[in-house]
């Protein structure tokens, strides 16, 4: 009974903390909402860019600029050789058309490594070649489309709540509990009745008590602001931000169980949250690395989270087909929340 008043009461102390704190109200709601409101409308849907062309100023690129002269596509740029050799090097122009003589040979200067030059390659040649008579043997016909789902602010906003999560988790978590122990709560703590298992998990206790409302405050903000879609039951979106609310949590506690300052803690969760930032698929797909790395991609746990919520939320997938997902979560929670509670410190 006094372990359950224990928990009680240090659960009831940490609400009292949060909501006193205005600061931490905006960190935990407001900056969320300003992230997804800032990066949905810099990645809102817009139509295509134009090509941006550079072309010598001399008569022999004359029938270039005529070509290309009222193509909504493309936006031209003269200059001499040297400006247009800075242009390009410096990303003003695309790509750059010179014309050889005799013959009149196009050659095109660009960067192939770069996939937007490589593309204006494409839809500059096929300008130049319709405007000298090339005619397509095979008619054609685009249907566009532009549901959602598919867009960049539906990839996302479940990545930005996975990293919500996550930071919620540490710094919540880590923070606090090193913060106290500077401060010497811990150690006033030690002398009521309390156990450590009690303490540590009121303050996990108190950082889950805000994932539900986190979590619906991100969603709600992406729907509302930019119609994402939300295929996914809301229960089982529930589940996976749970599991992924502990899996942080108990990593914020192993990070912070024998911390002493302050520039500690944040050393050690930045030293934690850098390579998830990096390789996690936050901003975009962790596929985008090489196939060598991908083992060690997939172990991290806020890899396996976005996975899970963008299964969940954009294309419906069943709590079910998350096993896997969850499995690793609870396992890097779990594990750390043993040790932490194991190698946890008072002062």
């Amino acid at each position: 009974m006094r372990r359950y008043s224990a928990f009680k009461e240090l659960f009831l102390s940490r609400m009292r903390q949060f909501y006193r704190e205005p600061e931490a109200i905006f960190w935990t709601y407001g900056f969320p909402i300003l992230l997804t409101a800032g990066l949905g409308i810099a990645f809102r849907n817009r139509p295509p860019e134009r090509v941006v062309v550079g072309v010598e100023d001399v008569a022999v690129t004359q029938q270039v600029r005529d070509a290309l002269d009222g193509n909504e596509e493309f936006e031209v740029r003269v200059g001499t050789a040297e400006e247009c050799s800075r242009m390009l090097r410096v990303g003003r122009v695309s790509i750059l058309v010179e014309v050889e003589e005799p013959g009149l040979t196009y050659r095109y200067r660009y960067d192939p490594t770069q996939p937007e030059a490589a593309l204006a390659r494409s839809k500059l040649d096929d300008a130049l070649q319709r405007a000298k008579g090339r005619t397509d043997s095979v008619p054609t016909a685009d249907s566009h489309v532009t549901e959602p789902g598919a867009r960049y602010i539906d990839f996302l906003v479940p990545g930005l709540l996975g990293m919500n999560l996550m930071g919620g988790g540490l710094w919540g978590v880590g923070f606090v509990t090193v913060d106290m122990r500077i401060r010497k709560l811990l150690k006033r703590l030690v002398a009521t009745p309390m156990s450590k298992r009690a303490f540590l998990l009121s303050v996990i206790g108190g950082r889950m008590i805000f994932t539900l409302p986190e979590m619906f405050v991100l969603l709600l903000t992406g729907w509302l602001l930019f119609k994402i879609a939300i295929v996914g039951h809301v229960f089982s979106i529930f589940c996976v931000a749970v599991v992924g609310a502990l899996s942080f949590a108990g990593i914020g506690l192993l990070t912070a169980c024998r911390a002493q300052k302050l520039e500690t803690i944040s050393g050690l969760m930045n030293l934690v949250m850098l390579p998830m930032w990096l390789f996690s698929g936050v901003f975009f797909s962790a596929k985008r690395f090489p196939d060598a790395m991908q083992p060690f991609i997939q172990a991290l746990p806020l890899t396996q989270l976005n996975n899970a919520l963008r299964d969940v939320i954009i294309e419906g997938a069943p709590l079910s087909a998350q096993a896997m997902p969850l499995l690793i979560l609870l396992a890097w929670g779990s594990v750390s929340f043993y040790l932490g509670l194991r190698w946890f410190r008072w002062t």
